[in-house]
């Protein structure tokens, strides 16, 4: 690859450089966010929830309290952190080796390997666990043995899971479940509008989910600041839904919004998702001799990424939609993020955005008619009808 020193360019090597992720987790958003950088992404992060230990509550002491007094037939352990988190506070309440004892004695299901590990660590032994890490199979499994009859305790993780809940008790199975976390809003707000303003002005290109309580948490907001709508339109088209799983994605996909999300349910190959989608998804033009790929808030050109500011970007888009033909500078003015109704500010922000580009020729003035991409000849067809 070319390297060059000169205004703004560098090499692109990092299949996410000039994209731009939102990151709503709260928990883990520290891992995701440093492999989204580690691939050139530009992440901006506004937890959508906070997670509160239920150490002190009453739930959890009560459901804890309930399984030692009458041991359950199968256990399920859905989270690492949950798992831990319920042996920890039952020690704290000084029932730690009744409920291990407890434990032992029950037909115990992990749903990954991090749950194993867990599950391990607290000296006990998992007799089963799904390969797709899925609930679902969990479920399957279960219904296929026969819940009729049977007590199954379920280990929650903040967020219900009441299709699989209502499943065991219509298959004749008394469900416990146990809350070891809860899902609240955030503390502060700020961050959440900020990314939510972003979403719906296209200043992002993905928004990334790790829980389906996260989704909920988000489209709430959007719903008390009246902007429901606009979010649901911007991932409708601009903005690509990446989930984690398809339980996370189930309540946008119930809203009709088209979601990703990868065949293992884990941040890393989220991540790959993103890596393989959004490159795919940028508006790649032969022009002017060279190879233009436009990206979120950067332009690949040839093999050098350069860094565009919001407004240029505005202009490029507005020009990449009808490649090759003219722009009037109206338009381009009402494209402007902002703008007012001086023309003058449409040549301040091109003269700009063609010194980023680097290479003048890209776009042709055409005098007292507009602007125009300089779309090569042999594609001019293709693009112009």
């Amino acid at each position: 690859m070319h390297v060059t020193t000169s205004g703004n360019a560098k090499p692109v090597n990092e299949p996410l450089a000039g994209f731009t992720v939102g990151v709503t987790a709260a928990r883990r958003a520290d891992e995701l966010g440093a492999l989204l950088q580690r691939r050139g992404a530009t992440v901006l992060h506004a937890p959508a929830l906070r997670i509160v230990p239920l150490a002190d509550d009453s739930e959890l002491l009560t459901a804890t309290k309930e399984l030692i007094g009458h041991a359950p037939d199968v256990v399920i352990a859905t989270t690492a952190i949950g798992f831990r988190g319920w042996i920890e506070a039952a020690d704290g309440w000084g029932l730690g080796e009744a409920l291990v004892g407890c434990l032992r004695g029950v037909e115990l299901l992990a749903r990954g390997p991090k749950v194993k590990g867990a599950v391990r660590a607290a000296g006990l032994t998992e007799e089963w666990s799904p390969s797709s890490e899925s609930m679902a199979e969990v479920l399957d499994r279960l219904l296929g043995q026969g819940v009729a009859g049977r007590r199954v305790a379920l280990q929650l993780h903040g967020e219900p899971l009441p299709g699989f809940v209502e499943a065991l008790r219509a298959g004749g199975a008394e469900v416990v479940v146990v809350p070891v976390y809860r899902w609240l809003p955030p503390e502060d707000l700020a961050p959440v509008d900020r990314l939510l303003d972003a979403t719906v002005a296209r200043g992002v290109d993905a928004l990334t989910f790790t829980s389906a309580p996260a989704v909920a948490s988000l489209l709430a907001r959007a719903d008390e600041r009246g902007m429901r709508e606009e979010l649901l339109a911007a991932l409708g088209h601009d903005v690509l839904a990446a989930c984690v799983g398809s339980v996370t994605a189930l309540p946008l996909q119930s809203l009709g919004v088209d979601t990703v999300q990868p065949e293992r349910f884990r941040i890393g190959p989220l991540v790959q998702l993103l890596c393989r989608e959004l490159p795919h998804r940028a508006r790649v033009l032969p022009v002017a001799g060279h190879r233009v790929e436009i990206r979120g808030h950067a332009v690949l050109v040839d093999d050098e990424l350069r860094a565009v500011p919001p407004a240029g970007m505005a202009l490029l888009r507005a020009l990449a939609r009808r490649p090759g033909w003219v722009v009037a500078r109206a338009e381009l003015l009402r494209a402007l993020p902002g703008a007012g109704s001086d023309e003058h500010a449409v040549e301040t922000a091109m003269a700009r955005l063609r010194t980023a580009l680097g290479a003048p020729k890209l776009i042709q003035t055409v005098v007292k008619r507009g602007y125009r991409l300089a779309v090569d000849p042999a594609a001019g067809s293709k693009y112009a009808g």
